[in-house]
């Protein structure tokens, strides 16, 4: 019997008599049914949140830390529960699917150790004055289904550390461990501090039109985001908007191509190549093109597509028909455009799963739209270059702007290059790191504010500032 999973509203796990059915990618099978939320269950989570926004938000930051603390503790006393069921759902590998969870736990510590501290802006004989941070109130959160766990929890952390209160919207195709997880929170967070509510995708727009949320904090695509910024000025709601990205590597000619082909492989095929930050256009220096992109596409070769949940896979299925569908159409276009394939390309549409071969393009025109599109999947297209000042102009050729990287061993150069493209976050030598303790977001159409760090913190906050006149009524 299909399990079934339960919301957290106010403190208590409830259901609803309409649900949704999640499907296993790996195998297109049914793995689990979570309440199908509408308006009413909407009404219920914000109106708890509102209460409890007046006591959280007048808890002392050392108790709301503590929260936060046993949040984390949580997530790992239950790593490999959560691991597992995040396979079952999202697709990843194992292994991929453990760091997920992991990190999770370490983001939400790391997390409860920011402070927001006051700013002295005049202290003289006439006047004291001082800014503070206040929490905004009530958020909603809404999370993509690429890194469903990490992305719930590094909304939840610092909404609750700034003293906001939230109610999360799960993705529909990955919400079985967040609700696994609100089971595990229940009785560590007060009531109404915290609420995970499911439903389609027509549940996000309630979230954003709804008149007692004071916040939006989305992470997922450009044009969702669009639709969110739209809706939240309807009553001038806050937002931060993490958004798509078609993120530029590249490779510089004294780059080490035994050294780099691997580390270039995992940043555009790790989580299946759904990772708003993955490399999605790699470009070569030419003196170098050749030997690397065949060191690439053997080291492709060695890797195995399958089910995340057996032992030896390293890239797992597509995580939804939907994208599944837009991937293989990307890859249609560039063979229908006779683009050459160095490895991949031919998706066979036979067996149970989202799967999608490993595949990577020989040096595609830039206006190929497997190059000018996010492709959020496992595709590669490889482009050869000449010049520091025509790459940087192609890498900023793009609408997004959320990150990019740089290889070479003259670091000198590497961050000279960085500092000239127009992305939120720049990698020198690495990719896909992220500190809890630095600001991530994107430029241009990547969205706009904040996530982690300070700057991520004060996104959930207002200024408030407060002058005293000395002496003016003594």
């Amino acid at each position: 019997m299909t399990q079934l999973y339960r919301n957290l509203i106010d403190g208590e796990m409830i259901e609803t008599a309409a649900t949704l059915d999640v499907v296993n990618p790996a195998n297109e099978q049914v793995v689990g049914r979570v309440p199908a939320c509408g308006a009413a269950e909407l009404d219920r989570a914000v109106a708890a949140a509102r209460r409890a926004f007046k006591t959280w938000s007048k808890t002392p930051v050392d108790d709301r830390r503590a929260v936060i603390m046993g949040i984390s503790a949580a997530i790992e006393a239950n790593a490999d529960e959560l691991y597992r069921l995040l396979t079952t759902e999202q697709g990843k590998p194992h292994m991929q699917a453990q760091h997920e969870i992991h990190a999770s736990a370490g983001m939400v510590a790391a997390q409860s150790t920011l402070v927001l501290e006051d700013v002295i802006n005049e202290d003289t004989e006439e006047r004291f004055s001082r800014t503070r941070r206040v929490p905004v109130g009530v958020v909603g959160g809404i999370v993509p289904w690429n890194f469903p766990v990490l992305m719930a929890v590094q909304k939840i952390a610092p909404a609750i550390l700034s003293g906001c209160t939230i109610v999360l919207k799960p993705s529909p195709f990955t919400p079985l461990t967040t609700l696994r997880l609100a089971e595990l929170i229940k009785d560590v967070v007060p009531a109404g501090v915290v609420n995970i509510i499911t439903g389609e995708d027509s549940l996000g727009p309630l979230i954003t039109a709804h008149p007692d949320i004071d916040k939006i904090t989305f992470t997922g695509s450009t044009a969702t985001g669009k639709k969110i910024m739209e809706g939240a000025s309807k009553d001038l709601k806050r937002i931060t908007l993490e958004l798509g990205g078609n993120d530029a590597s590249i490779v510089l000619p004294d780059a080490d191509v035994a050294k780099v082909a691997e580390q270039l492989f995992w940043s555009s095929f790790t989580n299946a190549g759904q990772i708003c930050v993955a490399a999605k256009r790699v470009y070569i220096h030419e003196d170098i093109y050749e030997p690397l992109s065949k060191a690439i596409a053997d080291y492709a070769k060695t890797v195995t597509v399958g089910d995340g949940s057996q032992q030896g896979t390293g890239v797992g299925p597509i995580q939804n028909k939907k994208q599944f569908d837009r991937v293989c159409e990307l890859i249609e276009d560039a063979k229908t455009n006779g683009y050459k394939f160095l490895v991949g390309g031919d998706v066979d549409p036979s067996g149970s799963g989202y799967y999608v071969p490993i595949t990577i393009l020989d040096n595609p025109p830039e206006d190929a739209r497997i190059v000018a599109e996010e492709q959020f999947g496992p595709v590669m297209p490889l482009m050869k270059f000449s010049s520091d000042d025509e790459v940087i102009a192609r890498a900023n050729a793009s609408d997004y702007g959320l990150a990019g990287a740089v290889w070479t061993k003259d670091t000198d150069r590497g961050v000279a290059i960085a500092e000239q493209l127009e992305t939120g976050t720049v990698w020198i030598n690495e990719f896909l790191h992220l500190t809890p303790f630095a600001p991530f977001g994107g430029h241009k159409q990547s969205g706009f504010g904040a996530e982690y760090g300070i700057e991520g913190l004060k996104e959930f906050t207002y200024t408030q500032v407060i002058t005293v006149k000395r002496d003016a009524l003594v």
